[in-house]
């Protein structure tokens, strides 16, 4: 019988998980759930979002034929036994195969760094590995182990160049035009529009932002969320100085959500800075600053592999073409994946 293995991919933002042949060949079926970090999402959810993925890819497999899964786990640091990102993954990696019908399988947790660095063309084994994305680090892979790790510090401390941290800055941008402190940024009416506060009916594609801690049934209970303050005609153009609405709607914005929501506006900021907005191409700028500065810590050789991936440095990513331009300096060139579900796919097969 051929057997099958599992790669997980536990991101900040989303859960992907894939059943592959053990011997090679394309992934035959994949599954995916909401955010994973287990640092910022409680045990229980992560054992649920993990069931979600892994039950339909041990019913497609069939009893006994999953050889290996390896999940690779933003948040865990495998290296110390006493981690406890990486016992709560695995804590709740076995009780999501148990709730999925699995029987008994070697299971390994590794670092998003090292599937994402496996996942990159030819599954190198040594070089360095950059991810950004809600968060941002950068890491020396050596035999496919993280050997070193720069920032990934969490979005109160670090994570420099991230969605997170482009949001935060574009939101501080905005509330210091608003004040007169800083110069005029379209990124105040959109950034306004987007957190819902931009007119009559508007709420942005990141309006989950401002949902109250409560979640959902909170919101049902009060009937003035997710409504429009109302509007006092003296108070001057949208997004003006002194304008009391986009103030109150950005502030929200920044205390109401977590920060993976709070991320959620990056993508405005890069519409902004496509359409010409000073303000936001220099946070872009400084960003992939970050980025290449986090790379640079680990002294990448001349020609050295460099996976990149993370929605901001993913092919296509916003930010990809700024980092590959800084990059240059080093003489290595970024070689950007979706994500790092095929290296935990290649690690999950050369599991013994």
């Amino acid at each position: 019988m051929e057997k099958l293995v599992i790669g997980i991919d536990v991101g900040g933002t989303r859960i992907r998980a894939a059943l592959a042949r053990s011997a090679g060949g394309g992934m035959l079926r994949t599954a995916s759930a909401g955010a994973g970090n287990p640092r910022a999402v409680p045990p229980e959810v992560l054992a649920s979002r993990l069931t979600a993925c892994l039950a339909p890819l041990a019913e497609a497999a069939g009893p006994g034929r999953v050889a290996s899964v390896v999940a690779g786990v933003a948040g865990a640091e495998p290296r110390n036994p006493d981690d406890t990102g990486t016992r709560a993954a695995y804590a709740a990696l076995r009780t999501a195969l148990r709730r999925g019908g699995m029987g008994p399988v070697p299971v390994q947790v590794r670092g998003d760094t090292e599937i994402a660095f496996a996942a990159g063309p030819g599954a190198p084994s040594s070089g360095v590995v950059a991810i950004a994305g809600t968060g941002a680090a950068a890491a020396r892979i050596t035999a496919r182990r993280q050997t070193r790790t720069i920032d990934g510090h969490g979005w109160l401390l670090g994570d420099e160049g991230s969605g997170f941290w482009i949001a935060r800055q574009a939101l501080r941008a905005a509330l210091r035009s608003l004040d007169g402190r800083g110069p005029a940024t379209a990124l105040v009416g959109l950034l306004t529009e987007a957190t819902g506060g931009g007119g009559p009916g508007t709420r942005g594609e990141s309006a989950e932002a401002s949902t109250p801690a409560g979640g959902a049934d909170e919101a049902a209970a009060d009937p003035g969320v997710g409504r429009l303050r109302e509007r006092d005609p003296a108070a001057g153009p949208r997004g003006s100085a002194g304008d009391p609405v986009a103030r109150i709607a950005l502030v929200d914005a920044g205390f109401a959500g977590a920060p993976v929501e709070i991320a959620r506006l990056c993508p405005v900021v890069v519409r902004a800075a496509e359409a010409g907005d000073a303000v936001a191409a220099a946070i872009l700028d400084e960003a992939a600053d970050h980025l290449a500065e986090t790379v640079s810590v680990l002294t990448p050789a001349p020609g050295e592999p460099l996976v990149t991936t993370g929605a901001l440095l993913a092919p296509a990513g916003p930010l990809l073409s700024r980092f590959t331009a800084r990059m240059r300096a080093y003489d290595v060139t970024p070689a950007p994946v979706p994500d790092g579900l095929a290296g935990a796919v290649a690690l999950a097969r050369a599991l013994p």
